[in-house]
């Protein structure tokens, strides 16, 4: 099936950021919805944690929310069949509809064919949950060491590189 070049998700019913795996191998998912449009995309763990502060740093620049009812992100809606996997992210604002976008391009390795775009427009309420899952996901990943903050898998040795390989955790 050939991919759209753009879907614009106008609206959102509703927009989350998930993961499937145990931590260390972890997928890391963009979800969102309009209708009966259902978009997921592949992102990494750095797009998650990025996305959430941009989003925080952008509403906290805008001010105070407009009346609208608090929002809480979803688990991912299943089955999961991610449409691409996202290259890059962006955020942007609509002062006049009062509405966030999130624009996630596709990986492309093959610089001669242009990949998809998905731009997903949800409102302030919608994104701050958002932002809000997406640092609770990152965060329940695998613990990091103490000292060099590298991940620690679960049932193995840590030789640690701040302790010149004598220290373990």
């Amino acid at each position: 099936m050939k991919k759209p070049e753009l879907i614009e998700l106008s609206r959102v019913d509703f927009v989350t950021i998930d993961t499937i795996g145990p931590p260390g191998k972890r997928v890391f998912y963009l979800q969102a919805a309009q209708n009966d449009l259902l978009v997921t995309l592949i992102i990494e763990k750095e797009h998650a944690a990025a996305l959430s502060i941009a989003i925080q740093g952008l509403l906290l620049q805008l001010g105070e929310m407009k009346e609208q009812p608090l929002h809480i992100a979803s688990g991912l809606v299943q089955p999961v069949r991610p449409l691409f996997r996202v290259g890059r992210l962006g955020l942007g604002y609509d002062e006049t509809d009062d509405m966030l976008v999130i624009t996630a391009e596709e990986l492309v390795t093959d610089e001669s064919r242009q990949g998809a775009r998905v731009n997903i427009w949800g409102s302030r309420s919608q994104m701050a949950a958002l932002a809000r899952k997406a640092a609770v996901v990152v965060a329940s990943g695998r613990p990091l060491c103490p000292l060099c903050h590298e991940p620690l898998n679960p049932g193995e040795r840590h030789v640690c590189t701040k302790g010149n390989g004598r220290r373990s955790v």
